[in-house]
C-alpha cells in the first residue's frame, strides 16, 4: 500500500549537508496502523512530510497505493494529496475564520465530493459536536479542536491519515477521548494510519511500532 524505497534526505545547513536518511525502506499494507516513534530531532516530522510529498527525497522513490510520486508533475501531486491523503496535526490546523462544519467540508469541497455538507454533519455526530457545527475554533476547547480535525481528515475517505502526535497538545483524560475516536473511525473505515507520537500507551494502540533512529525505522 506504501512503500519508501531508498529513499534519501539532506539539509544544507550553512556550509555543513545534513543528512536525515541515507537509505530508508519500509512498506505497510492497506488498513494497518503503524506508530513511529523517535527522539525530537531524529526526522519523524521530515518523514511525514516525505509521505505526503509536501517536501520530496534528495533520491528514492515512494509509492502509494501503487502510484510512484516520481511519475507525477507538481500538480498531479497536489491533486494526488489532496484526494489519497488524510492529516491530523498536534496543533489542529483549523482555518479560524470557518467553523466547524465549514472547516470539515473543506477537503470534500477540494475533492469535488457531493453531499458535503451532509457528510460533515454526520461525522461531527459521530466524534460527538452536533452541537457545535456552528461554532469557531476559538470557541472550542483543544480535545473538540482535535475531533475537528479528525473529522476533516475523514471526510474525504483518504487512503491512508498521517497523523503527528495528535494526543500531544492535549491533557491526558481528552487525550484518551480523542484517540478512542480516532481509532473508532480509522477501523470503522479500514483506513492505514501512520502515527508519530512520544506516548508508548498511544504507540501500543497500533498493530506496530518503530523506532526512527539514526535514519533507519527499527521495529519494537
Amino acid at each position: 500500500m506504501l512503500k519508501l524505497k531508498s529513499l534519501k534526505k539532506s539539509y544544507l545547513q550553512g556550509t555543513q549537508n545534513i543528512h536525515i536518511f541515507e537509505d530508508l525502506n519500509f512498506h505497510i499494507q492497506k488498513g494497518q496502523r503503524v506508530a513511529i516513534m523517535g527522539k525530537s530531532g531524529s526526522g519523524k516530522s521530515t518523514l511525514l512530510s516525505l509521505i505526503s510529498g509536501i517536501i520530496k527525497p534528495n533520491d528514492g522513490e515512494i509509492v502509494l497505493n501503487d502510484t510512484s510520486y516520481n511519475a507525477l508533475k507538481e500538480s498531479q501531486l497536489n491533486d494526488f494529496r489532496a484526494s489519497n491523503i488524510g492529516f491530523v496535526f498536534q496543533n489542529f490546523h483549523l482555518v479560524s475564520y470557518l467553523n466547524a462544519l465549514e472547516n470539515v467540508m473543506l477537503p470534500a469541497k477540494v475533492n469535488n465530493i457531493s453531499n458535503a455538507k451532509e457528510k460533515a454533519i454526520e461525522l461531527l455526530k459521530s466524534v460527538g459536536l452536533e452541537h457545535r457545527l456552528d461554532h469557531l475554533p476559538s470557541q472550542l476547547s483543544g480535545g473538540e479542536k482535535q475531533r475537528v480535525a479528525i473529522a476533516r481528515a475523514l471526510i474525504h475517505n483518504p487512503k491512508i491519515i498521517l497523523a503527528d502526535e495528535p494526543s500531544g497538545n492535549l491533557d491526558e483524560e481528552t487525550g484518551i477521548s480523542v484517540m478512542d475516536k480516532l481509532f473508532e473511525l480509522i477501523i470503522k473505515n479500514g483506513t492505514t494510519l501512520i502515527l508519530v507520537t512520544h506516548s508508548k500507551d498511544v504507540a501500543k494502540r497500533c498493530e506496530e511500532t518503530y523506532e526512527l533512529i539514526h535514519g533507519n525505522l527499527s521495529k519494537c
